[in-house]
């Protein structure tokens, strides 16, 4: 998870105020004291988590609850929206316009630009854009070969030149070419400081290429020197917006978050992991939700719409209501959930999910036993699939055991999964207008004569 430490640290805080008899100035200290230990220990500037706590224990000491809400629901509700606040408020998200949209990504050596190239690449194809990638950085060694390798990684068209050595002449060289994408990611030089020579080389690229963004990638790993870089390449190149790379696993990345929050220029992206497929969008609202332990459902069905169809949930949804499930819907709704990302991540997306602090080691058993579940299915044949609960009998459990090469207990634990999910299905029949309304969410409409 981004920010695990941080995450755990407020979600006990804030626990410790819902489970308190009653609120006074004493709990509200504790709390205040709680929250700059957490920040702090996150490599969060001094000085702004005393300014951020200092208005949460304003507010806290002088506001009345609003209607509806209690003294300690009040409290939270104010942690939750200085957090926000502290982040950059609200989302800001990139609008693709005219076409070819250009964006340009600048940023030191070792700040993740080239990868993140390739993830944004993902991001915008998966969302039906013909996209294409640009690589201008004549310095670096193997530059050029590793754009063409993200660009393989996320099956989009690359274009650059390795006998070229200046990165004017690449970007025109291709120009008529590029009135047949919809996105351009152009991938331009680093250094390792921002020198005279790199801000004239962004200049220069800034004129000819002329890009509709120009996002400035940083790396969480470096922390609070993420607010001196960013206001220096806000300044010097004028940068739209910051993509916090190698989020995932550094203590450091909530001061990278907040000092990029204050650079003048907004967060759009985050990198979350490894993968090609391991970028979001930066919300300030979801990801306060999410470490805070609330969930983060439009990051959550926005991930469900990139792994299954509108289509698809249409049509699985009208078999829910008519009763109808088998283990071929079981195995679609797996390959979903592999393409959605790990279990850690989808379930700190789900609003309450992570409270229960379900142990790490529990949800990769879980992960692993989905990928010998999926074996157990692809060695079944289509009429088992069909009608598990007639047909599945000890000889046929034996059977498939040996063609999965899984066990016996492990074929039976699906049967039981199966027959579980069967249950749960059967609760939705008499409750049509929910499930219509979840299936809207992904952008369709169900039928009214369901």
């Amino acid at each position: 998870m981004v920010l695990e430490k941080l995450g755990d640290s407020l979600k006990n805080t804030l626990q410790k105020i819902a489970k308190s008899l009653f609120v006074d100035e004493k709990l509200i200290n504790e709390l205040v004291k709680d929250i700059q230990r957490a920040l702090l220990q996150s490599d969060v500037n001094v000085k702004l988590v005393f300014d951020l706590t200092e208005k949460i224990k304003k507010r806290a000491l002088g506001e009345e609850p609003a209607k509806g809400l209690t003294k300690k629901e009040q409290i939270i509700n104010i942690v939750y929206e200085e957090l926000v606040n502290f982040l950059g408020k609200e989302q800001h998200k990139i609008e693709i316009r005219e076409k070819p949209f250009k964006i340009m990504l600048v940023g030191l050596f070792g700040s993740g630009k080239t990868t993140t190239a390739g993830k944004l690449a993902k991001f915008y194809s998966k969302r039906g854009f013909k996209v294409a990638l640009v690589g201008l950085d004549i310095h670096r060694p193997a530059a050029m070969e590793q754009i063409e390798q993200v660009g393989k990684q996320a099956n989009v068209a690359v274009f650059s030149d390795k006998k070229i050595k200046d990165p004017i002449e690449i970007w025109k060289k291709h120009i008529g070419e590029y009135k047949n994408f919809d996105v351009l990611i152009i991938d331009t030089a680093g250094r390792d400081a921002l020198s005279h020579d790199l801000i004239n080389e962004i200049e220069e690229v800034n004129k000819s290429v002329q890009p509709d963004e120009g996002l400035l990638v940083i790396s969480a790993d470096i922390g609070q020197a993420a607010q001196r870089q960013a206001g220096q390449f806000h300044k010097s190149c004028g940068i739209t917006g910051i993509i916090v790379s190698k989020m995932d696993g550094t203590a450091k990345g909530g001061g990278a978050l907040t000092a990029c929050s204050v650079s003048g220029a907004p967060i759009k992206f985050i990198g979350t992991g490894e993968k090609t497929d391991d970028i979001e969008q930066f919300n300030p609202q979801g990801f306060v939700g999410r470490i805070l332990g609330m969930g983060d459902l439009e990051a959550l069905l926005e991930k469900a719409k990139e792994a299954i169809k509108i289509e698809d949930a249409e049509d699985l949804g009208k078999r829910f209501l008519k009763g109808e499930f088998n283990l071929i819907d079981l195995y679609e709704q797996m390959e979903a959930m592999s393409k959605m990302g790990p279990l850690g991540s989808i379930v700190e997306m789900i609003p309450g999910f992570s409270s229960l602090k379900l142990p790490k080691e529990m949800l990769q058993v879980q992960e692993s036993k989905l990928k010998k579940w999926k074996y157990v299915i692809q060695s079944m044949s289509k009429e088992e699939l069909e009608r598990p609960d007639e047909l599945m009998d000890s000889v046929r459990i034996e059977r498939v055991a040996k063609g999965s090469g899984t066990s016996i207990q492990e074929v039976r634990e699906l049967i039981k999964q199966y027959r579980q999910s069967k249950k749960m299905i059967k609760l939705f029949k008499g409750n049509k207008g929910d499930i219509s309304k979840m299936m809207k969410r992904f952008g369709g409409n169900m039928p009214h004569n369901l």
